[in-house]
């Protein structure tokens, strides 16, 4: 057992390894997991005796409130071995503070900061030969919070399991993509949960997105909702716009993500004297800044994929099309920012977290 502030997890270890059946060269994302889950109950008005087990299905009652009123909170994190064989989380005080935030927004129970980064060491520490060495590989970490409690009268459980699991993961785009500008559809409105890390939010993502599929975008870049007329997100990821030689980022609200990587690109964006301007930014300025030819690149950045470059985007059947950028930004901040991530540069604001 590992124990911490006179706490204690319970680990039971796997009797065997499934890491050999793993072909870590070709990993499709989020589908294979590794050895080990952590869990723990909040019951009674407390949070119960953590485990760390074999991962495995849950049994979990059909009436579990999850399932009927989605209550239910996430985080995406990732681990790094550098070339020492040594393993780091990036900034998970961050993940830990998002997620009691969307907890709390959907009158969830806050989870235990020792539980938590004891949970992350102990779990990630277990399956540390699952954390591949190399540019692009990681391990993802996602950790969640579910209502179980068996009743289906509409209001918040008494009951919830949070766990984290585990999975091995490469690069999630490979190339630029190409978006679509939401007219019609919506991810959030003001007064809303979009700010909160919650599930249904990407639920209704899936519908519109698939739509854009259709037409040949990978991915839609979502509107304030009364007007359709600023840019807020891009499908998953937090965005970014060049115009010349300044780097464009739309503002926190109740409405957009407070993404850890797009805090991340405006200190180091701060750091190489790129200047950075967080403001709204409107549909019409983007598509003037691509007519006239100040719009140099627009970049999409989130854990899962860090920076993704956006080729081309279309609004109203009008398609514009960004070309290659010698000394692009996105190239340069995501190089900077993985190289801290995989301990390959100094960590100057402190932001790996060695296990």
């Amino acid at each position: 057992m590992t124990k911490n502030l006179n706490n204690t997890i319970e680990v039971t270890k796997a009797t065997q390894s499934k890491i050999n059946d793993v072909d870590f060269d070709n990993l499709p994302f989020g589908r294979q997991f590794t050895d080990h889950m952590f869990e723990c109950d909040f019951i009674n008005g407390k949070w119960q005796t953590p485990k760390i087990k074999p991962y495995q299905a849950l049994t979990i009652d059909p009436s579990a409130r999850v399932f009927h009123y989605g209550q239910a909170v996430f985080e995406g994190m990732k681990a790094y071995k550098d070339d020492q064989d040594d393993v780091w989380l990036f900034r998970p005080d961050e993940n830990f503070r998002r997620i009691n935030i969307s907890a709390e927004r959907l009158a969830m129970p806050a989870f235990p900061e020792d539980y938590f980064f004891e949970g992350l060491k102990t779990l990630v520490d277990l399956d540390r030969d699952w954390v591949q060495k190399g540019q692009g590989n990681s391990l993802y970490l996602r950790p969640f919070i579910i209502a179980t409690e068996p009743a289906i009268a509409a209001a918040p459980a008494e009951e919830y399991k949070f766990m984290i699991i585990c999975s091995p993961a490469k690069a999630y785009y490979t190339d630029a993509i190409k978006v679509i500008i939401a007219q019609n559809y919506s991810r959030s409105a003001d007064g809303g949960v979009g700010y909160a890390k919650a599930a249904g939010n990407y639920a209704a993502q899936f519908y519109p997105t698939g739509l854009a599929n259709k037409k040949g975008f990978q991915q839609i870049i979502w509107t304030d909702a009364n007007t359709h007329e600023y840019l807020e997100e891009a499908g998953t990821m937090n965005i970014f716009f060049r115009i010349n030689d300044t780097l464009i980022t739309a503002p926190n609200n109740d409405r957009i993500l407070d993404g850890v990587t797009r805090k991340s690109l405006i200190q180091l964006a701060e750091d190489n004297n790129i200047e950075i301007d967080v403001r709204r930014i409107s549909v019409s300025e983007i598509k003037e800044a691509a007519i006239n030819g100040s719009l140099k690149e627009i970049f999409g950045a989130g854990t899962a994929a860090v920076i993704n470059p956006i080729s081309a985007f279309q609004h109203a059947e009008e398609l514009f099309e960004l070309k290659p950028q010698e000394t692009s930004y996105a190239t340069l901040l995501k190089k900077q920012l993985t190289d801290i991530q995989s301990n390959k540069a100094e960590d100057k604001h402190g932001w790996r977290y060695k296990i």
